[in-house]
């Protein structure tokens, strides 16, 4: 009998190759093909869970049976269509923060190529088409900063993602999709496979519960984590996973 496995992806840099337009960014079509294969086999639940929202990421995800978390795992909708926010009074908490964050990040972001992402449950300072002195002022600025409530920060490529809630990351989005799926940690096995600081947090919850990681690149070294050095690596390491050919 195939071995139950609980599957979850990372979207940005893992799934889709990072674009300087993110409204552009799209699944990768081997990655697509991957997930599409995955869900098909026994035993084998498939999720993608990112910073991004729900709604922003359903239709980058148009694949049936795959389990889509946004805010990190704050807010969930499962293959039937079903949503699930995970429990705590996320909406009010983020009506009372959300406005005063905005606009102190609104103006540190006004530096020469720093663009600022609204999303939703998070706020990232993207810094792809920065100059070297515009990103060392931008770093000096978010050391500076105090922000009027609690904060996370996270850096990724050429990013730096800011959590409106600091006890959320993607080692908590991990935690909360085992519950309400009600996953069995002690006969399944979780693999999650990403590619920042966020991601790095929740492979480490999901090695100390007897999982398996998969990093894309090497800029977050992971102690147990697989590194991989791109989406093609990561498909075939995958394949290989769950004993599929590789050629095909």
């Amino acid at each position: 009998m195939a071995q139950e496995r609980l599957w979850i992806f990372d979207f940005d840099g893992t799934l889709s190759p990072l674009v300087s337009d993110r409204e552009r960014a799209q699944l990768h079509p081997e990655c697509k093909q991957l997930l599409e294969t995955l869900v098909t086999l026994p035993c084998q639940r498939v999720a993608v869970l990112s910073s991004r929202s729900v709604e922003d990421l359903i239709p980058r995800v148009p694949i049936r049976g795959v389990y889509l978390g946004g805010g990190s795992g704050i807010e969930w909708c499962f293959p039937d269509g079903q949503r699930v926010l995970s429990e705590g009074n996320w909406e009010e908490q983020l009506s009372r923060t959300r406005d005063p964050l905005l606009h102190d990040l609104s103006n540190i972001s006004v530096i020469p190529g720093v663009e600022l992402e609204d999303k939703k449950w998070s706020v990232a300072l993207h810094t792809r088409n920065a100059a070297l002195l515009a990103k060392e002022q931008l770093y000096s600025r978010i050391v500076a900063w105090r922000p009027p409530h609690p904060v996370r920060i996270f850096s990724g490529p050429e990013v730096l993602e800011i959590q409106l809630f600091p006890e959320v990351d993607k080692a908590f989005g991990v935690r909360m999709l085992c519950q309400i799926l009600k996953f069995d940690l002690s006969n399944g096995v979780v693999v999650y496979a990403g590619d920042d600081e966020n991601d790095a947090v929740a492979m480490r919850w999901v090695i100390h519960q007897g999982g398996n990681a998969l990093m894309v690149g090497s800029s977050f070294p992971v102690a147990g984590a697989r590194i991989v050095k791109d989406h093609s690596s990561l498909i075939e390491e995958i394949r290989r996973m769950v004993g599929l050919d590789i050629t095909t």
